[in-house]
Order: C-alpha cells, then structure tokens, then sequence
C-alpha cells in the first residue's frame, strides 16, 4: 500500500488532520509597519499523507513550515491564524511545551544544513542529544541510535565518522544527517523543507524511498517543501502552489499536474527541464522562455558550440587530493585529467562526497593538491605562491554551493557584489555602484535590494546574490559548485539562461558542478562522472546521455524522478542493499592506474 492509498484508508475514520493550518498570516515588522509574507493560508495534512508546498523562493514556503514552528524572532513577526498539531493550537503553547514538541512531536530538515548544524559539537553528539531528550535513552544508547541512524541515511564509513565535526562533512553528507536528525524521534509530523536539495539523484531517491518506508511504519505525516517539481509528481498526494504569500491553487498532485487552473501553476510545470528532451543536439539549449501571462513556453533555441580551436583556459593533469586522518587517508580525488576550452561547459557529476566540489576548491587553489597539475590560462597555479594567487581571482571566480556561509552576515548584499571591484580596483566607486545595479538585474533581483543584509533573503535568492558577485570581475573562468540547485524552477531556468547567454557573449568557461542530471544534459557541452574520487566516464553531453557505459552512468540517469504522476515510482529504485563504501583507506594504499576505453570519439569509459 503506497502512502496516498494509506491516507484515502485513514480519512475513512473520524481522526482528524495531524497538521491543520487555518487562515496563518504572517508578518515582519519593518520601518513602515508590519508587512504581510504570507496571506490567509489554510491547508492540512493528514495522517500518512505528504502535501507539497511548491513556489517560487520568496514565495513563502519557508515562513509557512517556520510559523508552524513558531522559530521565528517574536519581535519581528507577528503569526496569525490557527496552526493545530493533533488538536493542539501551537499559537497558544508557551515556549516550554514548543521546545518539547520540535523534535519531538515534529521534525524538521531544514534547507541549509551547514547553518543548522553546531559547528562545535560532533555529529554523533548533536545526533544523540535529540535521542536523549526526546527518547528519554541513555547516552551510550544514543549514541547507538545515532550510529544506526547515519548508516541509514548511507553515511560511508559512519562509525568512524561519528565523531567527526560538520565541516568535514561535504555538503550533501551534512543534509543527510539533518534527514537522521529530523527522524531520530519518529515524529507525528515530518516538515522537510528543500530536504534533498544537496543530494544527487541516487541519494535523493534512496532518501525519499526511506521517508515513505518511515512514513508507513509509523503513520507519520509529511509537509514536503521543495521547487524539484519532479520529486513533488513522486511523492506528494496534494499540492499547495503559493505565489509571492498567497495560495494560489491546490488540489490532488495527479489533477494539478494534469489540468493546471492557475497560469502561475502552468509557468511553474512548463519550466520543469526533463531529462531525454535534447535528443542528439551537440551543445547547450537555452530553456524555454515562458510567457507569465498564460503559462505558455516558447521555444529554447541552441547556443554556439564551444572554440575548438586555441588553448584550453583549463587543464587539470592527473590531480589527486587527500586528507590524512590519525588511522588512515581519505582519497578525496584521485588521478583526475581534464581540460575546458573557451566558451565551453563541463558538467561534473556524482554522488555527494565524491570529490566534484574539492576539484572546483583545487581549481581555485582554495584546496591544495597533493599531486598533479592545474594550469588557468597557460599558468601552473597547483605551486604558485599567495601572492600570485590574486591576479588568478580575476580570470577564474567560484559560485559555492552554500550562499548562506558564501556571504558575510555583516554586510549589505550591495558591498559583497562591490568587494571583488573594489579589491582589485577595476572600476571607480561611481562605476561600481551602477555596475553593481546592472548584476542584480542580471540575476532577476531588484536594484531597491542593494542595502539588505543576506539573512533578508531566501536560500534562492541568496545564490542568485553570489552568481551576481561571480561575475563583477568578468572572468574567463567560473567554478560553478551546485550553482542553481537551491532555485526553483522558474528562476533556475531564467539563472541557467543567463550563463548561457554570458558565455555565448564573453566566451566564459565554466566547470559546472552539479547533481542535477536534467541541467546538466540542457547546459553541458561535455559531462564527466565522478564516482568515490575517480572519474569513471567522460564525453560529448550527448554521447554520455544517448550512450551511457558505465554501470554507475547508468544508475544516476535512471534515477532521475520523472515530473509526471501517473508514472509515479516507474524510475525511483529502492534503496541500495550493500554497506555505502568509505574513501579512507590505509596509509600505504596505492591507488591503481586506471585503464579507459574510447567509445566513441571523445567519449572514455573506465574499464573495470
């Protein structure tokens, strides 16, 4: 029995909703008053059932899952309405009996997990604290729990990992702990907000199929936030579409995906990049540009094909990094080659963890090299000294995967994009102020948005913010580290236009790091896929897609979810039986050389 067909059995019974939101209006205050987010929102959640809260970031999906957290700053918003828990109006709950039930009654997975996570305590720690309060068990029993909960989750390697702190975790590793965290308890009510946003499409699937294997053990309901609106077709049983704080439609996943109402709900589903669409194009397409009006989209047309001719602006030469650990070496990368010409993309791909975003660090000598070479514009930058490093910054700019900890909290979003103009004194102040107008434009923010702090914006606006301050340099080369993974839809397909167009107008090269493979097939000129440090295939975007050889290739393509309902589950495989692999091996391994076979012209395979 699948989850939608266990909440049509539980809303047979006289139980009421586990989440029940009435009318919620909420406000921040700010110099002219009080201004409402969102507006009159009323949805529920009943027991079993997973409804999907999808919009645009700045839409107010956020505020909604934080309200009915009541985690917001009681001085600066004001929360309106009903929220019922299993009967219970949270609204009137004093602070004690809310610190009971985060956790508790209610988990959470929020959407930045390295701000969510204490920086200062290991992972088993903060994992067994939530246990030890909320489940009442003994530390030693906690911390058992925790090591059972990370192997769930396919942390490699968890029981030596356990004592490990979140900044050595990479990225899609620290949402995965979230995921244990916000299910350490066996909540009532599970709120997920962007829960597999970090992760690529083999994990994401294994975590969605362990969400609903939890869900049915346990009767648990799901408020599931996202702009993936393909997860949405496969695990939602209603969606709730919101638009700048209002709601404007909702109804069963299968009709609204079938019969749109609203022309916001059709940009929104018109906009979704589907894996398969590109066909034998050789190069990049632009997404279609939808018309807000109707909901309607044009046509993408193709962008030129990367300079074949001249120098490579980067060529990697059998790079390698690893990190020594007081019993062991992680082999992060190892024996990594490639190059990317002028006007060129290539996409890297992978699991989280294995080694696509320490490339891109390498790249920008923000991770030293243990062996191999990295040169930027014919210069060896793998030994070059500090001070050298500057003159790199400006023909090579990174864009990170989080934009949260990418921007200082203490300055306006105005003086972060103005910093890389004003270091390398490229433009006068006057200069720079209307320059730093014209990339706020250029990522689709308002110009009015200058003197916000980063905290004033959403997780999507936040990156647009750091793609902004990527290009105030104009650099031959950008390190694209999950660049548009915490859009929704309608703006990553605006954001990915955008680079497009850029490096069709400046020749720019990017490395575009990424575990969205339908992106990747609209945006690449050529894909390589990394798996635990190695790269096992690399070629043409339309060769790797058309003709996928290695086994893992194979894996991640047909794990991607399919944005349409009626064929819910056809392409999501249950989750992988075998202990996840670790990359730490002993301090004498030798890594072995590794043999390719070209497939095809351009396209190499590793053989196993």
């Amino acid at each position: 029995m699948n989850a939608r067909q266990h909440a049509v059995l539980k809303a047979g019974t006289s139980q009421s909703p586990v989440l029940e939101v009435e009318k919620l209006t909420t406000s921040f205050r700010t110099s002219a008053g009080w201004r409402p987010v969102i507006r009159d929102i009323s949805f529920h959640v009943d027991i079993g059932e997973t409804v999907a809260i999808v919009g645009e970031s700045g839409s107010g999906k956020s505020v909604t899952a934080l309200s009915a957290m009541r985690l917001l700053p009681r001085d600066r918003a004001r929360v309106e309405g009903r929220i019922m828990l299993e009967g219970r109006d949270l609204l009137t709950l004093g602070e004690a009996e809310m610190r009971s039930i985060r956790g508790g009654r209610i988990g959470m997975i929020f959407q930045e997990p390295m701000t969510s996570l204490n920086p200062v305590f290991t992972i088993g720690n903060q994992l067994a604290e939530a246990l030890v309060l909320h489940r009442d068990l003994s530390w030693s029993a906690a911390e058992a729990e925790a090591l059972r909960l990370m192997d769930r989750v396919r942390i490699p390697a968890a029981k030596s990992r356990l004592h490990e702190y979140p900044h050595k975790f990479s990225g899609g590793m620290r949402q995965r702990v979230m995921i244990a965290m916000a299910l350490a308890c066996r909540p009532k009510l599970l709120i997920a907000d962007e829960p597999t946003t970090a992760l690529d499409v083999t994990i994401q699937a294994e975590i969605l199929h362990l969400i609903r294997e939890l869900q049915r053990e346990q009767d648990m309901a799901v408020l599931f936030i996202t702009h993936d609106m393909g997860v949405v077709a496969e695990v939602a049983d209603r969606t709730v579409v919101m638009f700048r704080g209002d709601m404007v439609e909702t109804g069963a996943t299968d009709v609204l995906f079938a019969q749109p109402a609203k022309p916001y709900t059709r940009m929104l589903l018109a906009s979704i990049p589907q894996l398969g669409t590109m066909g034998a194009s050789r190069g990049p397409r632009r997404f279609p540009e939808v018309d807000p009006a109707t909901g309607v989209p044009g046509e993408g047309r193709e962008m030129p094909p990367a300079r074949a001719a001249g120098a490579p602006v980067v060529e990697v030469s059998n790079l390698s990094i690893r990190f020594n650990l007081p019993h062991g070496r992680v082999h992060a990368v190892e024996d990594v080659s490639f190059s990317i010409m002028p006007g060129e993309t290539l996409a890297l791909v992978g699991e989280s963890g294995c080694g696509k975003s320490t490339t891109g660090r390498a790249i920008m000598r923000l991770q030293d090299p243990s062996a191999g070479s990295i040169s930027i514009g014919g210069r060896d930058i793998a030994h070059m000294k500090a001070r050298d490093l500057r003159g790199l910054r400006r023909s090579a700019q990174m864009i990170f995967q989080d934009p949260f900890a990418s921007l200082n909290p203490r300055i306006t979003v105005g003086s972060a994009i103005a910093e890389p103009m004003l270091v390398h004194g490229v433009r006068e102040k006057r200069a720079i102020r209307d320059r730093v107008t014209e990339l706020l434009e250029q990522v689709g923010l308002s110009p009015d948005m200058v003197s916000r702090y980063p905290h004033e914006f959403s997780g999507g606006q936040r990156q647009r913010i750091s793609i902004a301050r990527a290009l105030a340099l104009e650099p031959q080369l950008i390190v694209a580290d999950e660049a548009v993974s915490a859009l929704d839809v309608s703006v990553k397909a605006q954001v990915s236009n955008l680079l497009m167009d850029l490096q069709a107008e400046k020749g720019l090269a990017y490395l575009f790091i990424s575990h969205d493979m339908s992106v990747v097939e609209r945006i690449s000129h050529r894909v390589a896929v990394m798996y635990f440090g190695e790269i096992v295939e690399i070629g043409p975007r339309a060769a790797v897609f058309g003709n996928p050889r290695h086994p893992y290739t194979r894996r991640l393509i047909s794990a991607v979810p399919i944005p349409d309902p009626a064929r819910r589950g056809t392409r999501i495989p249950a989750p992988a039986s075998e202990e996840a692999r670790s990359p730490i091996r002993p301090l004498d391994y030798v890594a072995p050389k590794r043999r390719y076979q070209e497939v095809s012209p351009g396209h190499l395979v590793q053989l196993a």
